[in-house]
């Protein structure tokens, strides 16, 4: 399908208007801005000023606080208006970006193990595509899955590209794209097209709006340059009508030293590759709140009131540290007074005063008096920590895994089962990652045989992913266990190295087993002269040495009918 039409076309489409309000609202809390989240909410500078997303923050129905400003959402802890004569005193806790790095740290602390399947091609090619695997999935690979990681828990999915720039690096890369900034085509349920659009700086007045639109298909890439406006994507523009356009379009440089655009005149570039270059990962399905878009959904999805719960709560704690700060009172006569229009003061170290003469009507009015509001920490304390199990909770993890429950030191059992529904949504998630990265990685393979000239990869080998556990078992009780199972003669050597090293391949573990043999022989060589042959080595007849024995057999005992001497009663 060809790039959107010329025109009054509405951009972003609007069938996409509501998940982009919903992604603008999460990398609010994301952020952690408390300007963004104001915004986003009907504070200063709202964001439901624009047109686009008047329905989604229903500015026509009327707020419940002074001045009516955005409806509903004013009703929300950062929607409330500030009063007048106040200090902007709210407080924001990240737990929004805790629960987002949490994910990503659950998914992508170590890297998974990708293999060949050896049936798929040939040895050769087998050991020539991991190699070029763990490359792809290197210290910057494995960081870039991370950061989409992260970015999918918080904005629901992810997009995830694979590129390439001989002049950069010898072989493809990963680059993440956010999901805000990309309009997708589904087809059963699956990825079908996805176009990739930024807004470039104006060049003749901020009433303008430069977008430049990439759009991805099976096999080819489409740029088109757009000049509209706020809520039009306007009338398609030549690629060089705008500077910064020029540099993203994909060049090569010819032997000349000439820079090539490698698009044709409609702005398409054909890839060579029967298979899209973007993939998108979903954070988890199915969404709650958009039917018929596979769009996945966010960890902050229905605890966005609970998260500004949190915060107005920590507000109010300081709150009172503000208030419950001591203030003296004292009757205006005891100030002195240093000149007219000076004001007073009260030196609060002097030791001696001057008992004035003056009426107090016998109140006491002249007695200096301080005021101390108590601090409600304990109440404070339940609360915040009540919001912050819940939050948790309603998002998949366990306290445990923030770090709630303490730094005290347990077995591997314990902390799995503490740690029990923070595993299950890492299960959950690794559900959704690893069919896409298996997909990424298959066209790393294919752009790097077609553009980067690798050798010795084969693109159709059929590859799988196996992540490693989350919580690694304890070495004093593996050990112990192996130790057990040995003495009662019911475990090999290749299961115990498999027990003790899960993430070994087949190769490795065959290699640990036949180190351990070699071990074990080296360490109980064959004793001198053993008549027995009970350590005979392989290979000895161990019916020589009963031979010799026979040679030397007494002449008297072959007389007595071999029977040897007798012995009397």
């Amino acid at each position: 399908m060809p790039l959107p039409p010329s025109g009054k076309t509405p951009w972003p489409p609007r069938e996409f208007c509501e998940p982009l309000d919903h992604m603008e609202v999460w990398h609010a809390w994301y952020s952690g801005d408390t300007d963004h989240l104001a915004a986003v909410y009907g504070g200063p500078n709202q964001l439901a000023l624009n047109p686009r997303a008047r329905d989604f923050f229903e500015l026509n129905k009327p707020s419940q606080f002074r001045g009516g400003l955005v409806g509903s959402l004013a009703r929300m802890f950062w929607g409330e208006p500030i009063t007048p004569g106040q200090p902007a005193a709210k407080l924001h806790i990240p737990i929004a970006g805790d629960i987002a790095e949490l994910s990503a740290n659950l998914l992508w602390a170590d890297i998974p193990t990708v293999t060949v399947d050896g049936d798929s091609t040939g040895t050769a090619a087998m050991v020539g595509t991991t190699d070029q695997i763990k490359r792809y999935l290197d210290d910057r690979g494995h960081a870039t899955m991370r950061q989409a990681a992260e970015i999918a828990a918080a904005l629901g999915g992810v997009y995830v590209r694979v590129v390439w720039d001989l002049e950069v690096q010898p072989r493809p890369w990963l680059d993440v794209v956010y999901p805000d900034a990309v309009i997708p085509e589904w087809r059963w349920g699956r990825l079908s097209a996805a176009t990739i659009w930024r807004e470039l700086p104006p060049l003749h007045g901020e009433s303008e709006v430069w977008r430049l639109l990439e759009r991805h298909e099976p096999g080819s890439i489409s740029y088109g340059l757009y000049k509209g406006d706020v809520d039009t994507l306007g009338m398609q523009m030549a690629l060089d009508d705008h500077p910064d356009a020029a540099e993203v379009i994909p060049q090569r440089v010819d032997k000349a030293g000439n820079r090539i655009w490698l698009v044709d005149e409609a702005g398409m570039m054909y890839t060579g590759i029967k298979r899209m270059l973007i993939s998108y990962i979903p954070n988890v399905l199915p969404n709650r709140m958009w039917r018929g878009l596979p769009l996945g959904r966010s960890d902050y999805a229905g605890i966005e009131p609970l998260m500004g719960a949190l915060d107005e709560a920590w507000t109010s704690w300081m709150r009172d540290l503000r208030l419950g700060k001591a203030r003296i009172m004292l009757p205006q006569s005891m100030l002195e007074v240093e000149g007219p229009g000076s004001g007073g003061m009260f030196d609060l170290d002097r030791e001696v005063f001057v008992q004035l003469n003056m009426l107090d009507g016998g109140d006491g009015a002249s007695a200096i008096t301080m005021n101390q509001f108590s601090i409600r920490v304990e109440e404070h304390e339940r609360t915040t920590a009540a919001l912050r199990k819940q939050i948790l909770s309603s998002a998949g993890y366990s306290a445990q895994s923030m770090g709630e429950e303490g730094t005290v030191a347990v077995t591997a059992t314990e902390v799995a089962a503490r740690k029990e529904e923070s595993l299950t949504t890492r299960g959950l998630k690794i559900l959704y990652q690893r069919p896409e990265l298996l997909e990424l990685l298959t066209t790393m393979l294919w752009v790097d045989v077609t553009h980067c000239g690798a050798q010795g990869v084969d693109p159709e080998a059929e590859l799988t992913a196996s992540w490693p556990q989350a919580v690694q078992p304890d070495p004093e009780a593996t050990a112990r266990t192996l130790s057990l199972l040995e003495t009662a003669g019911a475990i090999s050597d290749y299961m115990k190295v498999k027990m003790q090293h899960p993430e070994w391949d087949e190769d490795e573990v065959l290699v640990e087993v036949a180190r351990i043999k070699a071990d074990k022989a080296a360490a109980n060589p064959l004793p001198a002269g053993d008549p027995f042959s009970t350590h005979a080595a392989d290979g000895e007849d161990p019916t020589v040495e009963d031979q010799a024995v026979d040679d030397e057999k007494d002449p008297q005992d072959e007389a007595n009918g071999g029977q040897g001497q007798q012995t009397a009663a």
